[in-house]
């Protein structure tokens, strides 16, 4: 449990992990506002929560301890984990999303989620490369944080994988050889386009058109390339 400055807003939807923790999943929470979102996580009915939630106006929201499961991922999948809520914490960051209005990060809310997830990432020595969206792990149901999302911002302060763009080689792979590479790294293939997509989304969130062309190859041989899944 961090020691920053938070507000406590319990929710009742959490039972136990079964696994320990390994990732940190970061969402949007894609509802018209701050109050609508809080009050959904923290109803039995809703059946989802996460541990904390960070307001656009930089407020952090604890409704989970980190010690048991939140109910944020879904049906999802990770590196080999379907599980995903066992082996996870989840940070819901407020913003409309693609149906409400979506709309940028502003910088008091990246104020505040930084430091959040730097010292859940430090107490809990999860890796850059398992620091993702909610896209990453449910390809085929969900968008968010979304292509505004900053993860170049968190990229430069070694709190998730950069987009590589240096000596960047096209292995020419065929489609079936980029989604094996795809499900190398991490992501659930199991509806090749949406994969596709949600890998676009995090790594060239400029053009998202589900098309596997030499950029998005060189890409992901890049990141598969240093370190086998960017472990480090």
């Amino acid at each position: 449990m961090t020691d920053m400055p938070m507000i406590d807003t319990p929710s009742p939807n959490f039972d136990e992990r079964s696994l320990p923790i390994s990732l940190l999943v970061l969402h949007y929470t894609g509802m018209p506002d701050a109050a609508s979102a809080i009050n959904w996580l923290a109803n039995p009915e809703s059946k989802v929560s996460a541990h904390y939630v960070v307001t656009e106006d930089g407020q952090i929201i604890h409704m989970v301890d980190e010690e048991k499961r939140a109910w944020h991922a879904g049906r999802s999948h990770w590196r080999g984990i379907d599980d995903v809520n066992s082996a996870s914490i989840g940070i819901e960051i407020v913003n409309p999303g693609h149906e409400w209005g979506y709309r940028p990060f502003p910088e008091t809310q990246m104020s505040a989620l930084v430091p959040l997830i730097h010292d859940i990432v430090q107490r809990r020595k999860i890796t850059r490369g398992n620091i993702v969206g909610h896209s990453d792990i449910a390809p085929a149901r969900k968008r968010d944080p979304g292509e505004l999302f900053p993860w170049g911002q968190l990229a430069r302060l070694r709190l998730a994988l950069p987009r590589p763009t240096k000596n960047l080689m096209d292995p020419h792979w065929s489609e079936g050889g980029f989604m094996l590479a795809l499900e190398r790294f991490g992501y659930d293939i199991a509806e090749p386009q949406a994969a596709v997509v949600a890998f676009q989304r995090r790594f060239r969130p400029e053009l998202i058109d589900g098309i596997i062309d030499g950029e998005c190859r060189a890409i992901l041989l890049a990141l598969l390339l240093p370190k086998p899944m960017g472990d480090d």
